[in-house]
């Protein structure tokens, strides 16, 4: 069975008014995940804003998630980009304690070709001590890793183990879940989809919207697990208007305002990212009080 069955989370990362990490509203998070019985939790993915982060703060925010968890759910750490060798050299060099595997983010901007995402990826996992999990998500990278591409990379680099799925393309996901090797796991990137995802054989989500609700999404998760779909239907579309309102204006914008309205966090993003508007934000308040119920 795989150790990242169920629901994984984004982990945003809080900041205070000047931008610096809120490293008091980070543990609150935490403890609002793990409380919420999610599975596992991912550090530093492209949620957390990793983008804007500079080396020291990644290390440092590393470093802290393991020491507050403390080993009570699975790590992973997101380490990704479209420089190749810059992260077989920091994928390498990555020895903090308590991370089980990393997610790995398709390069973005530069659209390689499926030969130049297979190299990627395979020199990656060779240079890694820890197991790869691909994220191929098209919308924000400008270019899509074919079914036949993650497939090669399932069947042939053997470090590789998974796959966070959010191209939205339901061909993609029936290609992918007939033909990857056993083990190989399916996972939805997508939070709106997760339930027709783990239908076809996904093994649940890495989901944004569990920050803010992660007890309810992740028992919708886990009964969709069991197979009641019919079960799971109400809390899926229950979330629906949420889920469009997260990311209206970007993410973790969206997310982040949610958190604030709950009281977990403040809603500061760093530049190139703005707070969302005051009539999305009150949109999002108004479709908590419904999942708060």
């Amino acid at each position: 069975m795989s150790r990242f069955l169920g629901t994984g989370v984004a982990l945003i990362t809080p900041f205070h008014a000047d931008y610096t990490i809120d490293f008091n509203a980070l543990e609150k998070t935490i403890n609002h995940l793990i409380d919420g019985k999610i599975e596992y939790i991912v550090v530093l993915g492209t949620t957390a804003e990793s983008a804007t982060l500079t080396k020291e703060e990644k290390k440092k925010v590393f470093e802290f998630v393991t020491e507050k968890v403390n080993g009570r759910i699975p790590l992973i750490a997101g380490i990704g980009g479209n420089n190749t060798a810059e992260i077989v050299a920091e994928v390498s060099s990555f020895s903090i304690k308590g991370y089980e595997a990393i997610l790995s983010v398709a390069p973005y901007y530069n659209k390689p070709t499926q030969e130049g995402f297979y190299q990627h990826y395979k020199a990656i996992a060779e240079a890694s001590k820890l197991p790869i999990i691909l994220y191929n998500v098209p919308g924000r990278t400008g270019a899509n890793m074919s079914a036949e591409t993650t497939l090669r990379l399932a069947k042939e680099v053997k470090n590789i183990i998974g796959i966070k799925e959010a191209s939205g393309n339901f061909d993609q996901f029936n290609e992918i879940a007939a033909h990857k090797p056993e083990g190989f796991d399916l996972i939805s990137g997508d939070d709106p989809i997760t339930l027709p995802m783990i239908a076809l054989g996904a093994i649940g989500v890495i989901s944004v919207v569990a920050n803010a609700f992660p007890l309810k999404f992740s028992e919708m998760v886990r009964t969709c697990l069991n197979n009641d779909f019919k079960g799971a239907r109400k809390s899926h579309f229950d979330f629906l208007a949420f889920t469009r309102l997260c990311f209206v204006e970007g993410n973790p914008a969206g997310i982040k305002a949610a958190m604030k309205q709950l009281d977990i966090c403040d809603d500061y993003v760093r530049l190139p990212l703005v707070p969302v508007s005051a009539q999305t934000k009150a949109q999002i308040i108004e479709v908590i009080k419904t999942l708060k119920n």
